[in-house]
């Protein structure tokens, strides 16, 4: 194997940091950014994936035993799930008031179609968000599922949608790139949705038990700017029709993909800035989650602590983890972060009685 228009190697060091690898030291004498690809062709040529770590003042190239070949997806699957998503937010959109208790609870569907907005417009924003990932991650060359979608009996009707890397991703551009394109694509449906929702939605006093969605900081300017007023405010409150209700489930479903932590989005975003003190983020986003269960009485965010104490350790570490991002990318990463902030939701959902 020749590297040496590539690499100067100062040292060999056979099975480390375990059996069957190498560790090869030195330094890249091309931008590795650039040279990477090729470097990992001539490896693979032998049985091998080179990873890249910083060691000291030197570069350590890891030679891993394996190639990354994975098989191809059965679409059908995808499919099933689509359909199963697409009938359950349907059902869902068809029940004429969303956010009554009663009907929530006791009220029955008319016909499916009459959920037809709910669920085109909650269904393009997931799936503008899920097709933001997919495409950045064949842009560069990662293996990836299409998007599943995952149907679900809850007021929203689904449980959001995921796609299945297949492959370790080349570097930090690359993680950042596919870990930010699926919120910023989101997002991009997710706004005018809203606004068209809530320039059609009615502000009105009220009455009876009802469910209250909570603010966020964008979604309560939003109000501010289209109503005048922070709502709720002095017994009025907005009451959602199906296109708005779907844009702060969209927003919602954000906040959450943004929590900096484990292989979420904002995990991903978190790493390609910090490395590996994104890790620092784990116990207060835990704890910060724990006070909101306990303060917002929601059982959402105990949910969420089990979830991310048991799967949110876990970070996508990129292949070549010494290429930092560029100041472009550097930007979108914190601009990513801000977005967190600005439409996680503290208190989701909270019944309010006469």
């Amino acid at each position: 194997m020749a590297t040496a228009d590539l690499f100067a190697l100062t040292d060999t060091t056979m099975d480390w940091p375990q059996p069957g690898h190498v560790r090869f030291r030195g330094y890249f004498l091309c931008d590795l950014a650039d040279c990477y690809d090729e470097l990992r062709r001539r490896f693979e040529r032998i049985g091998f994936t080179p990873i890249i770590r910083q060691d000291g003042e030197a570069v350590a190239v890891i030679a891993q035993p394996v190639v990354y070949d994975p098989p191809g997806s059965n679409w059908i699957i995808n499919l099933v799930l689509f359909l199963a998503t697409v009938a359950s937010t349907l059902f869902v959109g068809s029940i004429n008031e969303v956010q009554g208790v009663d009907a929530l609870i006791n009220g029955l569907p008319g016909s499916l179609l009459e959920g037809l907005p709910f669920s085109f417009s909650l269904l393009l924003i997931l799936g503008a968000h899920e097709l933001g990932h997919y495409f950045a991650a064949r842009y560069h060359d990662v293996p990836v599922t299409l998007p599943y979608f995952i149907p679900f009996p809850s007021i929203i009707g689904t449980m959001g949608a995921f796609i299945r890397l297949k492959a370790p991703i080349k570097n930090r551009r690359a993680l950042l790139d596919i870990g930010a394109a699926g919120p910023l694509a989101g997002m991009v449906f997710a706004v005018p949705v809203l606004i068209i929702g809530l320039l059609t939605s009615p502000v009105s006093p009220t009455s009876g038990s009802y469910i209250q969605e909570g603010n966020s900081i964008l979604y309560g300017l939003a109000k501010l700017l289209i109503y005048g007023q922070w709502l709720p405010n002095n017994g009025l409150d907005v009451h959602l029709n199906q296109v708005a209700w779907a844009g702060w489930v969209g927003l919602f479903v954000t906040g959450l993909n943004l929590i900096p932590v484990g292989q979420l989005d904002g995990g991903h975003v978190a790493y390609v800035l910090f490395g590996q003190k994104a890790r620092r983020f784990f116990w207060p986003a835990i704890f910060g989650l724990i006070a909101l269960a306990v303060l917002a009485g929601t059982a959402t965010w105990w949910v969420w602590v089990a979830l991310l104490f048991f799967f949110g350790r876990s970070y996508a570490e990129p292949l070549d983890d010494v290429t930092r991002l560029d100041p472009q990318r550097r930007w979108i990463a914190i601009f990513t972060l801000i977005l967190f902030f600005l439409v996680f939701v503290p208190t989701p959902l909270t019944i309010v009685s006469p």
